[in-house]
């Protein structure tokens, strides 16, 4: 049940056509409760008016007056199941772009180089997860990554990347795989050449060979015990940390060493968790990225 609050309305945003109203305290707070319940996202009240203007604006979308009725909308209605992944598209941000961050990227390309061949079967294998690939561009990227470092071998080898997200319309546009060119200006021209197919109009499509090694799947991080998911390489979590809080984010960091391999690289956003420990992992000396090392 919805808390009961003063439904004045007062201008805090303005959208073009509509002003927002305000959202009183109990309001905000029964929000954010919300959010951190069902995908841990914790939102401070310095974020107060970035949660009011998604809010806002999907409201006015679709004609809810108010944020106590949208919010019984979505906690106690059939809609509310659908209209619950739209707004998770709304306030999470998917802020993200190809070769975001070089030195972790360097660090991948030469754990791959080095990494020794499976008795078995005489070649490499490479697993890769990307926990928050949002549109696709650091799965791809990786995928990239891991395609370069394998072809440099003398033997053969083979990777795949996992992107996962919680976002439906984020992983839709990645299993699209087609870009923009002002969102590719980071792409040396040489990957652009190796890995791209113009559409015209300024459009460039993930070509076929490598979209098939790219697997996107709907995954909240908080509900990774029911996540099947395998032995992993690397396993890739940059600007996914920030949306929760200390103990959070410790739980979760801690089930991703779960998912490593024995030798297996855990490579983490610098500064998001600050002092963290695990016996099952060694911290690497590397001074631009912050990643770990399973022990054997």
């Amino acid at each position: 049940m919805s808390v009961v609050t003063n439904k004045k309305v007062e201008s805090t945003a303005f959208t073009g056509i509509e002003l927002i109203p305000d959202m009183t305290d109990a309001q905000f707070v029964q929000w954010v409760e919300l959010l951190e319940s069902r995908i841990g996202m914790v939102l401070p009240p310095e974020r107060r008016s970035f949660l009011t203007t998604n809010l806002g604006l999907r409201m006015r979308e679709i004609g809810v007056p108010g944020y106590d009725e949208y919010y019984d909308l979505l906690t106690g209605t059939q809609d509310g199941v659908r209209e619950w992944q739209i707004l998770v598209d709304r306030v999470t941000v998917h802020e993200t772009r190809f070769y975001r961050h070089p030195s972790s990227l360097q660090l991948i390309d030469e754990y791959i180089r080095n990494k020794p061949v499976a008795p078995a079967s005489g070649r490499v294998n490479i697993e890769i997860w990307s926990t928050a690939c949002a549109t696709g561009e650091e799965a791809y990227t990786l995928a990239m990554c891991a395609d370069q470092a394998l072809s440099a071998r003398e033997e053969s080898g083979y990777f795949s990347v996992v992107a996962t997200d919680i976002s439906q319309s984020s992983l839709r546009d990645g299993r699209s795989a087609i870009y923009g060119k002002r969102r590719m200006s980071d792409l040396p021209p040489e990957q652009v050449e190796s890995y791209f197919e113009s559409l015209g109009n300024g459009q460039y499509q993930v070509i076929d060979s490598l979209r098939r090694r790219v697997c996107f799947s709907c995954v909240n991080i908080m509900d990774m015990d029911r996540t099947p998911m395998g032995g992993m390489d690397i396993i890739y979590c940059q600007n996914l940390l920030i949306y929760f809080d200390r103990p959070r984010r410790e739980k979760i960091v801690n089930r991703l060493v779960e998912y490593l391999l024995p030798g297996g690289l855990l490579i983490l956003g610098s500064g998001e968790i600050i002092s963290w420990q695990n016996s099952k992992v060694r911290k690497l000396s590397d001074s631009h990225t912050l990643a770990y090392q399973r022990l054997s």
